[in-house]
């Protein structure tokens, strides 16, 4: 008995009884890929800084204290001074000890000028973090950043209020300068400044490029 001829497959896949040649979907061949391992959410902390603008008069003319330190990227920023709140000091008290050491300069706490709050994660953990922020009249001391225990500020210099505007880097600081200039001139009593960030800063120990907007400003 002959054998009837089968259908030559060219793509070398032998034909089945019937002449037809085998179809295979690469595709539908391939093994399913295995679904990511879910992650656990990171824990929230909450942080609490607080600082200012500390003012005094030069010929007729309002000024304040404001510092010089540098970004992540290592560019040379004009900012207020401040920092964390330390064991049960108030906002008011740590503003005062922060502004004293970041600038040289003592002062009393007039008014709160406002607060910004924005979040940042990091390696380990999500931060909210609160900024606090006073007008503070000054009272003594001279210019010197050398009291800064972190060595953070490299440079202070005292900036009339006219110029605040485009020596501060930062908009929100620009705004809190703006508030605090209206209540030195009798323009606003209680209202305050509020700012709130909703983009997310991501820190991690690993080298970030410079990026001249501050964690603290409104998109």
């Amino acid at each position: 008995m002959s054998t009837p001829a089968h259908s030559p497959d060219h793509r070398g896949v032998p034909a089945p009884p019937g002449g037809h040649a085998l179809r295979i979907d690469p595709d539908t061949a391939r093994p399913p890929d295995p679904s990511p391992a879910p992650t656990a959410p990171l824990p929230v902390v909450e942080e609490i800084s607080a600082g200012g603008l500390v003012v005094d008069t030069f010929e007729g003319l309002y000024r304040a204290a404001v510092i010089a330190r540098r970004n992540r990227g290592g560019r040379l920023e004009w900012c207020l001074p401040k920092g964390h709140l330390e064991g049960e000091e108030t906002p008011e008290e740590a503003a005062v000890r922060e502004i004293a050491e970041e600038t040289g300069i003592t002062g009393v706490v007039q008014v709160p000028l406002g607060i910004i709050d924005y979040w940042f994660t990091g390696e380990d953990r999500r931060v909210h973090k609160v900024v606090h922020h006073f007008l503070l009249r000054a009272t003594g001391g001279h210019l010197t950043v050398e009291g800064d225990p972190d060595g953070e500020a490299e440079d202070v210099a005292w900036i009339p209020f006219e110029d605040l505007s485009d020596r501060l880097s930062y908009p929100n600081e620009r705004r809190l300068a703006a508030v605090a200039h209206d209540v030195l001139r009798g323009r606003r009593t209680g209202a305050r400044f509020r700012g709130t960030v909703t983009r997310t800063v991501v820190r991690t120990s690993r080298p970030a490029p410079d990026d001249p907007r501050n964690p603290t400003d409104l998109p």
